[in-house]
């Protein structure tokens, strides 16, 4: 455990919290906290997961430009469910670069776990994507990986990281039910103001 981690650990939390809230600052303090664990998975050469953070990195530019103007008429976005083909999609996309990604890395490299380190990391990308399109099953795939991540990181002796994703599990279940009520208050309000 280093301090590095810890401070990884608390700018992450935070940032996590403020997305479950759908507070646009998430996004900023998302670019903080992926650049530190890209260092902190160099260490622990877990080289997927260091290579996701410059993902993190781009989606977190690309998610605070969606929520402010990727909406209808380049307006706010809201809440929505992916349509059957998406979900379809993200998931075949996920299996597939994990597999190849694990393969590549478990041939070229020393990783440490290629093959459930890409699995996760892939599945974290098509996971953070549907976030910056505030796609609601977006936290049901963070349920999924973060699971996954907490057994992996007490693997690795990243006791705090393991920690961080163990509660990334309530936020996750705080974000989905945060957002579900908002998708459902968003698709009310035109029936509200519509009533006599």
């Amino acid at each position: 455990m280093n301090s590095l981690e810890l401070v990884a650990v608390v700018v992450t939390l935070l940032a996590v919290f403020l997305t479950t809230r759908q507070v646009i600052w998430c996004w900023p303090l998302a670019m903080v906290s992926v650049t530190l664990y890209a260092v902190v998975f160099f260490q622990a050469k877990l080289y997927a997961d260091m290579g996701l953070q410059a993902l993190y990195f781009g989606l977190a530019i690309y998610g605070w430009w969606a929520w402010l103007r990727g909406g209808e008429d380049h307006g706010e976005l809201h809440v929505s469910l992916a349509s059957n083909k998406t979900r379809v999609v993200l998931a075949l996309i996920g299996a597939v670069a994990g597999a190849l990604l694990g393969m590549t890395l478990s041939r070229y490299t020393d990783a440490s776990l290629p093959f459930m380190d890409s699995a996760l990391t892939s599945f974290s990308i098509v996971g953070q994507w549907m976030q910056t399109r505030k796609l609601l099953e977006a936290w049901l795939v963070w349920l999924g990986v973060d699971v996954f991540y907490v057994g992996m990181f007490i693997f690795k002796g990243l006791y705090p990281t393991a920690a961080l994703y163990a509660i990334f599990l309530i936020l996750a279940v705080m974000g989905f039910l945060g957002w579900r009520r908002t998708m459902v208050e968003d698709r009310l309000q035109p029936a509200i103001q519509e009533s006599p």
